[in-house]
């Protein structure tokens, strides 16, 4: 089994739905990096089964488009916190953290949650203009800062 690498990129969104495409979008960019410390993942919504993506990590960057988020984007440091519902949709990645945190028995790697602004998340509709200089934003800040090290 190869051992994880030191930092992953768990990014949220469907490209089917708008700006919601921000989150494969910003992922498709980190990972043509090529970034030999860094696995990307992308998926619709986090679930139960994202918590065993965390082992063996020391730094995850959850990213994801939302609406109502300062503009352009919001990079912040998120931990651990039971919020679950009985329910395996939309989790946070707070409950995430706690599930790794209750499934390892071990403290969950350093968490960040980089959110770019969305408008327009309707089925169908391209990413907007907004959202895509948004998205260059982000991706700099991401792509030029120590988060992505190790």
């Amino acid at each position: 089994m190869t051992a994880a690498k030191p930092v992953l990129v768990l990014a949220i969104g469907n490209p089917s739905r708008g700006d919601d495409a921000i989150g494969p979008a910003l992922a498709a960019r980190i990972e043509a990096l090529g970034l030999p410390h860094v696995e990307v993942i992308t998926d619709f919504q986090l679930a139960p089964e994202h918590a065993l993506d965390l082992a063996g990590r020391e730094k995850v960057i959850f990213v994801d488009a939302g609406e109502g988020t300062p503009e352009p984007h919001e990079l912040r440091r998120v931990e651990a916190k039971s919020d679950f519902t009985y329910t395996s949709h939309a989790m946070s990645p707070e409950a995430v953290l706690a599930t790794y945190a209750r499934v390892t028995g071990e403290p969950p790697p350093e968490a960040w949650v980089l959110c770019v602004r969305g408008e327009s998340f309707e089925l169908g509709e391209p990413l907007s203009a907004a959202a895509a200089a948004r998205l260059e934003a982000a991706s700099r800040e991401l792509s030029d800062s120590w988060r992505l090290r190790p």
